[in-house]
């Protein structure tokens, strides 16, 4: 379920919407329900260190020497 971030071209308002792919209404802007409104590029959700571990926290996988070096 993809959040994207958009910008409303009439109040400039900044806001994020989840949209669905089955969804066929148009996104309206939440402070003046304009629907000229403008996707934005949004940064990726970027995980370091792979899949958090049961305790809460990130640990990288263990160091293997490498082979003949």
């Amino acid at each position: 379920m993809p959040i994207f971030e958009y910008q409303c071209k009439a109040c400039c308002n900044h806001f994020e919407q989840l949209v669905f792919s089955s969804d066929t209404e148009s996104v309206l802007c939440p402070a003046c329900n304009c629907a000229d409104v403008e996707k934005l590029m949004s940064a990726g959700a970027v995980r370091p260190h792979g899949i958090p571990t049961g305790s809460g926290g990130f640990q990288p996988p263990p160091c293997k020497p490498s082979a003949g070096g």
